[in-house]
């Protein structure tokens, strides 16, 4: 096999597509700032169907994503009644509720009693996630049926390889509370080697990666960045952490300080902390993660999303906290784990909707 087409994606009718459908931008693409772009991913249920940490492996893993993107509702008797067979990101009316808000993740989600209406879209996305070929070390995860599946999307590897050929700049920065960022980066090196079967044009790639993870930490004074024998904090200037991230070039990885997220009650007061300055014209911050959730007092989101002021507006203030409303699909995007299954350029297109809506938020932005 020498081309990703060995891998069967479908098109853009896929079932599961309605993440990343922003407003209609105003400004014509054509017009739009070609920004450097320093995208920041997940890793589990956003380029990996499989989280070591909980010992999951790709059905586990799929099951417990589709229990938190089916909705249902307690009914005036008070059973449990789905409201919808499809699965979305997005509850499908104002009074429905998903699945694990009410019972909790479910890695056998597909094959209970009550999740067995959307047993076809599992066993769908897991015939796509299969892989055609040999064991790999480096490329596969032998699955609970013991069936070879990709251990990282090949959309991923799509992501890199079309905004190569379009010439634009970026970086890949990989975030996570758990433990893989060792394995992941060793295989995204490996690709970039040309060793990976399904994508040996990568090896053409400008990409470095580093493969000694960094860290990032958190507590109610400051954030502090170490990597290598580099170590920044937010103590001294907030920015000082946006900066080292928008320098950065290749491809990295960072775990997030899950301690400090759990003393948070899970909230995103104490999710991984995420920076934007709208008053940079040349750099666009993305954070893809399934766990960034829209509600109404951010209290089951993954992300901080911090605004940096200039000191201007902000009337000495450094920053302000952003609720997830305020910047969802432009630059913090809830990932569709099954249209990032199922559709290679799934990513590409998270991109370029954020892209769109960001020219739409800065102009706002800009009246305020």
């Amino acid at each position: 096999m020498n081309s990703a087409n060995s891998y069967e994606f479908t098109n853009k009718e896929a079932e599961g597509k309605d993440t990343c459908d922003g407003v209609q931008p105003i400004i014509p693409a054509l017009q739009q700032k070609r920004r450097n772009l320093i995208l920041h991913l997940d890793l589990n249920n956003t380029i990996l169907v499989a989280d070591t940490a909980t010992g999951q492996g790709p059905s586990a893993a799929l099951n417990s994503y589709l229990s938190t993107v089916t909705w249902g509702r307690i009914s005036t008797t008070g059973e449990w009644e789905w409201i919808s067979d499809q699965a979305s990101v997005k509850p499908p009316s104002q009074d429905a509720i998903n699945y694990y808000t009410q019972f909790g993740r479910d890695g056998h989600f597909s094959d209970s009693k009550i999740g067995q209406r959307f047993k076809k879209i599992f066993t769908r996305h897991m015939d796509l996630l299969q892989w055609r070929g040999d064991a790999d070390d480096l490329f596969t995860q032998k699955g609970e049926d013991g069936k070879l599946y990709h251990w990282i999307l090949p959309s991923f590897f799509h992501l890199l390889s079309i905004l190569h050929q379009q010439g634009r700049q970026f970086s890949i920065i990989l975030r996570t509370f758990g433990s893989d960022l060792p394995r992941v980066l060793k295989s995204v090196h490996a690709t970039l080697a040309g060793k990976h079967p399904h994508f040996p044009q990568l090896q053409d790639l400008p990409l470095s990666v580093e493969l000694t993870p960094g860290k990032i930490r958190c507590n109610k004074r400051e954030t502090v960045l170490t990597w290598s024998t580099d170590r920044v904090s937010t103590k001294g200037k907030e920015r000082n952490v946006y900066d080292y991230f928008t320098a950065m070039t290749g491809i990295g990885g960072f775990q997030d300080h899950f301690d400090w997220w759990a003393r948070n009650s899970f909230t995103s007061l104490g999710g991984k902390p995420f920076w934007i300055d709208p008053n940079d014209s040349d750099n666009l911050h993305i954070i893809i993660d399934d766990n960034i959730r829209l509600n109404e007092d951010d209290a089951d989101t993954i992300v901080n999303c911090r605004v940096l002021l200039d000191k201007g507006k902000g009337k000495g203030k450094e920053y302000r906290r952003a609720p997830t409303s305020e910047l969802y699909d432009i630059c913090l995007v809830q990932t569709d784990l099954l249209r990032a299954i199922a559709e290679k350029d799934y990513f590409l297109d998270c991109v370029q909707t954020c892209e769109e809506n960001y020219e739409n938020y800065l102009q706002n932005f800009q009246l305020e």
